[in-house]
């Protein structure tokens, strides 16, 4: 009866091993994957808002709404659209190079918030 009951602790135990050590692994690829984990979000919906800005947007984007309703400086749409894309990157790019990468990427994503808001302000204006 003993030898059985061993042999079941073992069995578990071997299956055990194995597993954490399959885990342990998984873990590890995704700690030195973790730059292009966090990047590929922001790189996808970075793309995505440059893509509906670039068909959703004026031909001439305003900057600045004053409070008589007008924009202070108008830019092209081309600029409003690779303008946020590129900043976007650039904060990608300092994540790449950094060793801390949270910061840069805690940064890239409040750049994704810069073609809403353009998108808003120009074309639902208050």
């Amino acid at each position: 009866m003993k030898n059985t009951e061993q042999a079941e602790k073992n069995g578990f135990l071997k299956f055990y091993d194995s597993f954490k050590r399959v885990v342990g692994i998984i873990v590890s690829w995704i700690y030195r994957l973790r730059k292009l984990v966090l990047a590929a979000p922001v790189v996808y919906y970075a793309l995505r808002f440059a893509g509906y800005n670039a068909a959703h947007l004026p031909e001439s984007v305003g900057l600045n709404l004053l409070s008589t309703g007008e924009f202070a400086f108008h830019i092209s749409r081309y600029m409003a659209v690779v303008g946020p894309l590129a900043l976007t990157g650039g904060c990608l790019a300092m994540m790449f190079l950094s060793r801390k990468a949270m910061y840069a990427w805690a940064v890239s994503m409040f750049t994704l918030a810069l073609p809403v808001l353009l998108l808003i302000s120009n074309v639902y204006p208050a």
